[in-house]
């Protein structure tokens, strides 16, 4: 049974210094936590020392992709520049050792149009496997129409985007997360609660606001258990529907267009919730490494000890990613 993780980091020194001299207020919540102590340190390596950690929690083949929240919040010269810096690296890494690594292209949201050309050159040229987006790109939700092209090139190429959180808007964070220390406050406002809301939300803006009816064979996908979203389906269903007149219930947009992963919430709770919300051909593996470590055999562990048929179990290890991949056009549009 292969192991595929699809979560699983890096950073660049470049992309650190981009983040260093961006306005306080841009500058996303875990930058210090990702550009410094073990944690820096296991984001630049992709060497022995990671390939070590995957055979200890029983990961096959990462995925890679650029830490949060990616070029995003980069004035659009840097973005589109780093862009392409960081998707040639990753296909090197991948190129250099293809049996345990894949990749996610990094987008320069600031730019939409130069962001869709570069996810057909990553997906048509580099041999990647879709996209990593975080959410926002400063002020502007993912449903604004600016990034429309990213979704028309995505759907075209049947390459799924992997929706990552990234923090919170400034005033929001003040509104709801800042009343307490500065660790308790920005733990409360990322991992602690404030990125899944934050991620949920964009995905629902999404549904409600037509973009997945414009791109019905766009495949998203989202970590952590669905950020939230699939424990309150069936509520957001009774309350939205009607009012928000879409063709289909919420919770039919995200069995048709979303799948899910664990994040490294080794949970077998919430296994069976996504097995029950979503169905089994939905839910991906990833560990979110270096955020997340699981030696011992961990991420193996979880799969061999979950309630599951062989069969089942094999596809969330890695079935339902080569069955997703493999709808990918490597041909340019």
């Amino acid at each position: 049974m292969q192991i595929i993780a699809l979560e699983e980091h890096i950073v660049t020194p470049e992309i650190i210094e981009a983040w260093r001299t961006l306005d306080p207020k841009w500058q996303d919540l875990s930058f210090k936590g990702v550009s410094k102590g073990e944690v820096g340190r296991r984001l630049m390596e992709v060497g022995a020392d990671r390939l070590a950690a995957m055979d200890a929690s029983g990961v096959d083949v990462q995925v890679l992709s650029l830490t949060t929240p990616g070029v995003q919040n980069l004035k659009v010269n840097d973005a589109r520049r780093l862009q392409t810096q960081v998707n040639d690296l990753l296909a090197e890494t991948v190129r250099a050792c293809p049996e345990r690594f894949q990749a996610f292209a990094t987008l320069a949201t600031p730019d939409p149009k130069a962001a869709a050309l570069e996810l057909e050159r990553a997906v048509t040229k580099l041999g990647m496997n879709g996209a990593m987006p975080f959410g926002r790109t400063r002020e502007k939700n993912m449903d604004h129409p600016d990034f429309w092209p990213i979704y028309e090139a995505a759907e075209a190429l049947g390459a799924p985007l992997y929706i990552h959180p990234q923090s919170p808007q400034p005033t929001v964070r003040a509104a709801y997360y800042d009343d307490f220390d500065t660790q308790v406050s920005t733990l409360f406002a990322i991992g602690g609660i404030g990125w899944h809301y934050e991620t949920g939300i964009q995905v629902i803006r999404l549904i409600l606001s037509g973009v997945l009816d414009r791109y019905p064979n766009l495949q998203l996908i989202l970590g952590h258990w669905g950020e939230v979203i699939l424990f309150y389906l069936e509520r957001i269903d009774d309350i939205m529907r009607t009012s928000a007149k879409l063709p289909r219930a919420l919770s039919d947009y995200v069995r048709d267009q979303v799948h899910v992963a664990p994040s490294g919430i080794f949970s077998q709770r919430y296994l069976r919730w996504a097995t029950e919300v979503v169905g089994i051909d939905r839910i991906l593996f990833s560990v979110d490494y270096p955020f997340l470590t699981v030696p011992d055999g961990g991420a193996r562990r979880f799969l061999d000890e979950a309630n599951l048929s062989d069969a089942d179990r094999v596809k969330i290890a890695s079935g339902n990613w080569r069955k997703l991949v493999a709808g990918i056009k490597r041909s340019a549009t």
